[in-house]
């Protein structure tokens, strides 16, 4: 039993919690996450290599690439230590510091994933809509001020939001839901008034969460308006296989978020299962799928892989 803190200071850890009800059985369900986790980093990591290592991939839509795997791998990273440490050795202590670190991590890394996704959807709208254009508009130079302005951009939007939970008392019981630490998760055990940060959080959601797919939304609109002027049927459904990959990226992120959000919002009486099936969903699927989506969807990864592959086979 933990005692009750009058403030933050006194609170030197929180208690994780795996998956309810199903305790007995963490140590087989470890096979499958430690399975997702590996298969998660090797497939960003060998998108990584190949865009790094084929000089035909230097350009605007796989320098995108590299920046979701990125954020793919920081994902992966930010959730695997307490995730396997509590299916492995079932070690569910982590400290007050670590926790507020580990969720900051999180959400940056998955913020960045949809402020990736929001350039790559414009990337498809200059290639589509302005080809000639194209080069001159998505210079490296503007490619790089696009990554630079993603990541300050999820870090505002992380950081104070955490400061001001950082300052609250947390004087309840500090077992979170979770397998790591979220901020919708740890904003329930604080004993103070937390409204204004649940509308600073919630402010945040909508910008990021609402705001992003509504852009995407609208550069889609604006693609399709273009394709439907192409003449030929048979460049319309090229082109429009070339925006497949990104638009199963989008939804693979968006429905679980915005699941998720809704579930910590107005699910308060839902099942736990529920609320650990969504966070599950929402930081382990999109880092495991997205590499399989861009090899097996766009041709020049799948080469680029496939080269890989032979030339090491090909060594004495």
């Amino acid at each position: 039993m933990w005692p009750s803190n009058s403030s933050s200071s006194c609170c030197h850890a929180f208690v994780l919690t795996g998956i309810p009800r199903l305790e007995a059985a963490h140590l087989w369900l470890s096979v499958p996450f430690t399975c997702i986790y590996v298969a998660s980093l090797v497939g960003n990591c060998t998108i990584l290599f190949v865009i790094r290592t084929d000089p035909s991939l230097h350009e605007p839509m796989y320098c995108f690439l590299s920046m979701l795997a990125i954020s793919d791998i920081g994902l992966s990273l930010s959730t695997m230590p307490t995730v396997m440490s509590i299916f492995w050795a079932d070690h569910r202590e982590i400290s007050f510091d670590a926790c507020f670190a580990q969720a900051c991590c999180i959400h940056s890394f998955s913020f960045l994933e949809s402020s990736v996704l929001l350039a790559m959807a414009f990337d498809r709208y200059v290639a589509i809509c302005y080809p000639l254009r194209y080069s001159s508009i998505l210079t490296l130079a503007r490619i790089g001020r696009i990554g630079l302005a993603a990541l300050c951009r999820c870090l505002l939007a992380v950081l104070p939001s955490f400061f001001l939970l950082r300052r609250l008392p947390f004087c309840r019981s500090h077992v979170l839901s979770h397998a790591y630490c979220l901020h919708q998760d740890m904003i329930k055990l604080v004993c103070a008034d937390a409204t204004f940060n649940s509308m600073y959080a919630l402010a945040v959601v909508i910008l990021i969460v609402v705001l992003d797919p509504l852009l995407i939304v609208l550069s889609y609109i604006m693609i399709c308006r273009t394709v439907a002027s192409i003449a030929s049927q048979r460049e319309r459904l090229k082109v429009l296989n070339n925006c497949l990959s990104h638009v199963l990226a989008i939804l693979i992120l968006y429905i679980p978020m915005a699941g998720l959000s809704i579930v910590h919002r107005f699910g308060k009486h839902a099942s736990p299962l529920v609320h650990v099936l969504m966070a599950n969903t929402y930081l382990l699927v999109p880092p495991l799928l997205n590499p399989i989506i861009y090899s097996i969807k766009t041709k020049q990864i799948r080469r680029g892989i496939l080269k890989v592959f032979t030339s090491r086979k090909s060594l004495p």
